[in-house]
This record gives structure tokens, sequence and C-alpha cells, in this order.
């Protein structure tokens, strides 16, 4: 869907929705409060609740998407919705609205293509132990792996450009999907930032739809998936040391016997550390094919990102300066 209204720089607020009937209204509101010339889209993930009829009322715009998942929703949301400046934020009413213009206005500053909301918590129950203990091991697992210095890197409160949206793949499926996110910034190189925003506590009646355990495994196999196509010679040598050496372990004792009686006792164990070297070898050479691939098909999404211009904020036309200006000067 294009965006078309009387300014020059085209906003999509874009919240992905699943049984939200307690917050989406609050979240529609704040958000038109402080971006006035934005489209508010809702994207409904299949809600047994009001979720959809609250939001058309509070006029955003509805989809459907009967495929459950977040990353199904993301995909949906950066296939159909054509903007300038994509304000993505969920609808469970814990992200600070009067943020989003003081993100706008640093993207374009800095030229950036994504910028995190990272979550600033103002009450100790907005975000329990477990889930802070993840996101710092999660974070801190793609940090070491992909580089980059993000602190809150499974934050749904986040600012695109167009060209990152129109140049992400969104191959996830679930909440997984933020990782995917920050790696593929990540790996083209794009200019990207990180910004503190408040995080409060959901209202009352709503839940949360994350599970601490499973979710996280998700997104640890997820980091384990990218490293492997992103990272595929190195990852795949990895494989092929572990794999050699303990061949090459078992053979130790099988060739000193073989030099001392000129025998081959244990034939089976001869065996598997032979394969178990040849294996080694194939995964070395898997890799290097792998990362030549990997090489052109990262070339392939850097010249597609490079086909879509980059914003500036010479975009903002004087109405538009002055309402962002207005927001940030009351943060």
């Amino acid at each position: 869907m294009n965006i078309k209204n009387d300014n020059l720089l085209n906003i999509a607020v874009l919240i992905p929705c699943y049984n939200e009937a307690f917050s989406v209204e609050k979240v529609i509101k704040d958000f038109q409060k402080v971006l006035p010339g934005a489209v508010i889209f809702v994207f409904d993930n299949a809600s047994t609740d009001e979720t959809a009829a609250i939001a058309e009322r509070e006029g955003a715009v509805v989809y459907s998407v009967p495929l459950k998942g977040k990353g199904n929703v993301i995909r949906r949301m950066f296939a159909d919705i054509d903007a300038d400046i994509y304000v993505m934020v969920d609808g469970d009413a814990t992200y600070d609205a009067q943020s989003a213009p003081r993100l706008i206005n640093h993207l374009l500053a800095e030229h950036l293509d994504m910028l995190v909301g990272a979550r600033h918590h103002l009450d100790k129950e907005a975000y329990r132990l477990g889930h802070t203990l993840g996101n710092k091991l999660l974070t801190g697992c793609v940090s070491k792996i992909f580089g980059g210095d993000f602190t809150d890197m499974l934050s749904g409160f986040r600012v695109f450009s167009r060209r990152y949206v129109k140049s992400f793949p969104a191959l996830s499926s679930g909440f997984e999907t933020e990782t995917e996110l920050t790696v593929h910034a990540l790996e083209l190189r794009m200019p990207y930032g990180e910004m503190p925003t408040p995080y409060c506590a959901r209202l009352e009646g709503s839940t949360s739809k994350l599970n601490t355990y499973r979710d996280g495994l998700r997104i640890l196999k997820t980091i384990v998936r990218l490293y492997a196509v992103e990272r595929p010679l190195i990852f795949y040598f990895l494989l092929a040391m572990i794999v050699g050496g303990l061949g090459v372990l078992l053979s130790l004792p099988i060739i000193s016997e073989y030099v001392t009686t000129g025998l081959v006792p244990r034939l089976p164990t001869a065996l598997l550390s032979t394969g178990m070297v040849l294996s080694s070898i194939i995964f070395f050479i898997a890799g290097m094919i792998l990362e030549t691939v990997t090489m052109g098909r990262r070339e392939m999404k850097r010249l597609a990102y490079l086909a879509i211009p980059a914003l500036t904020n010479h975009y903002l036309n004087p109405r538009q300066k002055e309402n962002m200006s207005k927001f940030t000067n009351e943060e």
C-alpha cells in the first residue's frame, strides 16, 4: 500500500498485534498524537479478541495476517506497506510513543537505516529477570559473532529507512525475527544506531505472549543458523577441527600399536577414525564453497539495498520539522 498525503516525507507506524484488545487503542492514540502526519497500520495476527475492531474504530488501517508468528507479520508488513520511514512498535503499550519523533529525527540527522529503541525499564514489573538475563546473553552472542554494539537486540521498538525495509528478506516466522533484523543490518554494514527509550509494564488485563525458555531457545537456534549461513567458512572450519581432532585422537593408539606390532586389531575404530578425518576434510571444503556462495548472495543483497535512494532530513517539510521539534523538545 502506498501512503499518500500532503507531506514530503511519508511515515508509516506498523503495529503487530495478537490479542491486544486491552492496549491497542492507547497505542494508536498515542502515536496519532505525536506523529499526526503518519499513517497507522495494525497487523492483526489471527487475534481471537476485539483487537481488529478496536483498531478500525480508532482510525488505523487494519491488515489480517492468518499465518501466526511475529516474523510472518513483519514479512507481510514490509512487503505491503510503501513509505519513506517505518516506525515499528509492539501493540502492548509498553513502549513510549513520545520517543518516536526523537528516534526519527536521529535516524535522519545521522543518516541511519535502522535505529533501535533500547528499553530503559521504569518499572520492575515491566521486564522479568529471566528476560533481562536472556536478552543480555543473546545480544552478547550476536555481538561476538557478527560484531556491533547493541545492548537490546530484542527490542520491538525500531525505526527503519525505506532502503532497509525493502532489502530485508524476512525469513523467520516467530519472535526470533528481531535477531534477523539486527544481523541484516550488521551483515550489509548499514549505518545503524541505538537510543534509550522508556519501557513500562503492560496494562492491567493484558498478558505477555513471550515464553522465556521456548522463545530463548528459538532465538539461540536462529543465531546458530545465521552463523552457519553468514559465516560458513568459520562455522564449517570449526566443525572440521572438532570432528578431525576426535578422529586423530581415536587413531593415535591404533597407529602406535601398528608401528609396534604391524597389526591393526581394532578395525572398527580404525574405520571410524578414518571416516571422521575424511568428514572433517569434506566440512572444510564445503565451508570454502559456501563462503563463495555467501559472498555472492551478500553482494546481491547489497546491490538491492543500494538501488533504493537514501533519506535525508531535507525531505521534511516545514510543518513536519515543527511537529518533530515540538515533541522532541517536550521529551
